[in-house]
């Protein structure tokens, strides 16, 4: 009785079990460390600290005192008694000393060691299961009888008398074993799907990371790439402006000398012309005829006109020769630009132009390949086993097997439009011929709104999307990547498809209204037009 007494005593008021690192209040109660602090916390937003058992209050929080002393008592007694701490469920008849319950009565609202539990009535009524403190618990609470049953109706434990009168009266009900074993079934269902799912989930996110780092590997190196690159730009563009002003100042030197030398031949002219001057100008001031008769002849001025003004013209025409001077910035571009994309590995396809003998005879080509448009009369074209019979679409010459490649179309001109890739081996009749329609094609298409599709599947792109009027494609073959963007200002990406190609690829163009035109690149001499002057 005096162990009992004892286990009471080091009970925490708040959780009710055995202290767990006791503290101690001003006002002298002792509570588990963590039980007072949560109180407290709840009650910090009050303001007013109280004790949960004498409700003393407190103007401020108080301060946690550890009690040594009654940790020191407890951990004895775990000690001597670490079961009965464990189980915590003791026989309700042996009131001498603390012996463990083997089972609880839920009739009689008791628990009975083995002893006890031999002598205990065998009736019907008396209903035994494992041994628990929440007796009360596994009663109904309206007619005070033993829970037996499970309302499937309501979801709820019931007794006999909830069965057969009151709000379950009607309702399927199952014993509380059978539903039990239901209810288990169905979580360990859930519970293996739940693993399953965890599995998965845990395979995605390890995908993941490598994906995340395998994408910080390649921005590194791209990012080292662009580094090296622009440093070796801005390395070759000094050196082309060194040169090409170089050239400016060979020309502005060599034109200043002779330009100086004639200037000194027109000084010595000029101080000849002087001197002549004064000369007639002493002979016209004469008084005497004799001697302005017998003076020496000055020369006709006449015989130097024509030297001089082939002297003239030719100076005048001298100047800076701008030609020379665009032709070396050009060709310096030239060379660098050369350079970067030879460096980049990008294959430019300039040379996309279209098989007029896959076009479906709705089409019309212009005749450099280059330009797609609807036509509303029937094209008078042979029907080939390669050519599109029931949509308005056309395939490329070309075919990319490998390496890098991009090409641009100009779809102003249309509203309603696809463009994209696909394989030779793609339909040519029947919904599975339709770019988009089936696993052999990837495009980007406007009607009213954007959307990129493949395998009869479409993604809608953002409404601000479907004003784009230029469009370019980039294919990375080995990488697997299909990319589109629109080429406003600044340029847009819109969507990359990633696949495992298994052939070659074409550019595939559908026009339904208007039409669409292959663009070619800009040509480097543009930009060197762009730089001209003079």
């Amino acid at each position: 009785m005096a162990s009992a007494d004892l286990r009471k005593e080091l009970d925490c008021s708040i959780c009710l079990s055995i202290y767990t690192d006791p503290v101690t209040l001003r006002c002298g109660h002792n509570f588990c460390r963590l039980c007072i602090a949560q109180v407290l916390d709840t009650q910090e937003g009050t303001g007013v600290y109280s004790c949960p058992e004498c409700r003393k209050r407190f103007q401020q929080r108080p301060a946690l005192q550890k009690n040594i002393t009654l940790r020191n008592i407890v951990e004895r007694f775990r000690s001597a008694q670490p079961d009965q701490e464990e189980i915590g469920v003791f026989c309700t008849y042996c009131i001498h000393s603390l012996v463990l319950a083997v089972k609880s009565c839920l009739h009689c609202e008791a628990s009975l060691c083995d002893n006890h539990l031999r002598v205990h009535s065998k009736s019907p009524e008396h209903v035994l299961c494992d041994p628990t403190t929440s007796l009360e618990n596994r009663k109904c609470s309206v007619h005070k009888k033993i829970l037996e049953y499970y309302c499937t109706v309501d979801s709820a434990c019931i007794c006999v008398s909830c069965s057969l009168a009151g709000d379950h009266q009607g309702h399927k009900v199952e014993m509380l074993d059978e539903a039990s074993e239901k209810k288990k079934q169905k979580l360990r269902n859930d519970l293996q799907e739940l693993i399953t799912k965890t599995e998965e989930t845990k395979k995605e996110v390890q995908f993941l990371k490598e994906n995340k780092r395998k994408v910080h590997e390649k921005s590194s190196g791209v990012t080292e790439g662009v580094t090296v690159l622009f440093r070796d730009l801005r390395r070759q563009l000094d050196e082309l402006e060194k040169r090409v002003l170089r050239e400016v100042s060979r020309q502005e030197e060599q034109l200043s000398l002779a330009l100086a030398d004639f200037i000194q031949q027109l000084e010595i002219k000029k101080a000849e012309l002087s001197r002549k001057m004064c000369h007639i100008e002493e002979l016209c001031n004469m008084t005497d005829p004799l001697t302005v008769l017998q003076e020496s002849h000055t020369g006709d001025l006449c015989d130097t006109e024509e030297g001089d003004k082939e002297d003239k013209e030719r100076h005048d025409g001298r100047d800076l020769d701008v030609a020379l001077i665009s032709h070396t910035l050009y060709t310096g571009l030239s060379d660098i630009i050369a350079g970067v994309t030879g460096g980049c590995n990008i294959q430019e396809a300039t040379d996309i132009s279209l098989d007029i003998n896959t076009a479906n005879n709705y089409l019309h080509i212009s005749d450099d390949m280059k330009i797609v448009s609807r036509s509303d009369i029937r094209q008078n074209r042979p029907q080939t086993p390669e050519r599109f019979q029931g949509y308005r679409q056309v395939m490329s010459r070309q075919s990319f097997s490998s390496g890098r490649h991009y090409w641009e179309v100009d779809v102003s001109k249309s509203e309603w439009w696809r463009v994209g890739m696909c394989y030779p081996s793609i339909a040519r009749r029947g919904g599975q011929s339709w770019i988009r329609g089936n696993n052999k094609s990837w495009d980007l298409g406007r009607k009213n709104k954007c959307y990129v599709g493949h395998d009869s599947k479409g993604i809608r792109l953002p409404d601000n999307v479907s004003s784009c009027n230029r469009v370019r494609i980039y294919l990375d073959y080995e990488a697997g990547q299909l990319s589109f963007y629109d080429l406003c200002v600044p340029i847009r990406h819109l969507h990359t498809f990633t696949a495992n190609f298994t052939e070659p690829l074409h550019a595939a163009l559908y026009v339904q209204k208007g039409s669409i035109k292959i663009c070619g690149k800009r040509r480097s001499q543009e930009m060197g037009d762009n730089i001209m002057w003079g």
